[in-house]
């Protein structure tokens, strides 16, 4: 039988112990203050890709005003275009600023394009899709079929480059001139109609996005 102050003595040593693993425990994330998970948590299988990529769904929606420079650009098939002229279609008109040798960014915008492209249906025979080149002394015209040919691109999808100082001035006209290319930014641009205002969509869009703001313009 064990004295009472033997007892007493095994009981604090006891829970010491208890107290010490109590301490030393991490407890899991949903077990954390609150029950909820942290930020930190994994992304389900078929998500841990997009996790190293830009992420499609940050995007910003601005309406804007432009007032695109009066110049003659070239298309992918050497004719000269006016710009106005190509972007004042009786439809909606999508825009983008790309460049044939861009690594990152340009590559996800005309694969967005490209995508929209089928998800749109007989719904693109109203649209006009404009990719505008930031490259000209790189990207010729038959740099530029060779890069829509790469893209899928259909018949309402126009490519098109210039000179410098007349691709520089539409740049300039839709907020979008970087003096460094590789540094430019992504940005897709939506109209309505010619009279209508410009949406300008700032960061990432993916195709379901792009066709979602696409309705959203035409008011459906």
């Amino acid at each position: 039988m064990w004295t009472d102050p033997y007892r007493i003595v095994v009981v604090l040593f006891v829970g010491l112990l208890a107290f010490a693993s109590a301490a030393l425990r991490v407890p899991a994330a949903h077990e954390r203050p609150g029950g909820k998970q942290e930020a930190s948590h994994a992304a389900p299988p078929d998500h841990q890709h997009h996790q190293q990529t830009p992420a499609p769904e940050q995007y910003t929606r601005v309406v804007a005003s432009y007032d695109p420079p009066d110049v003659t650009l070239v298309d992918m098939t050497g004719a000269a275009v006016a710009l106005r002229s190509v972007l004042n279609h009786a439809g909606p008109v999508l825009l983008q600023f790309i460049f044939t040798t861009c690594p990152t960014t340009c590559p996800v915008l005309s694969e967005v394009f490209a995508a929209a492209q089928d998800t749109l249906g007989p719904e693109l025979h109203n649209v006009r899709m404009v990719s505008i080149s930031i490259d000209p002394e790189h990207d010729t015209p038959a740099r530029l079929q060779e890069y829509a040919q790469k893209f899928r691109a259909k018949q309402q999808w126009r490519f098109l480059t210039g000179k410098r100082q007349d691709i520089v001035a539409v740049q300039k006209a839709f907020e979008a001139y970087w003096t460094n290319k590789m540094r430019h930014a992504p940005r897709t641009y939506l109209r309505a109609a010619p009279d209508a205002p410009w949406v300008r969509l700032d960061g990432f869009v993916n195709a379901t996005e792009l066709v979602a703001e696409y309705y959203h313009l035409l008011g459906q």
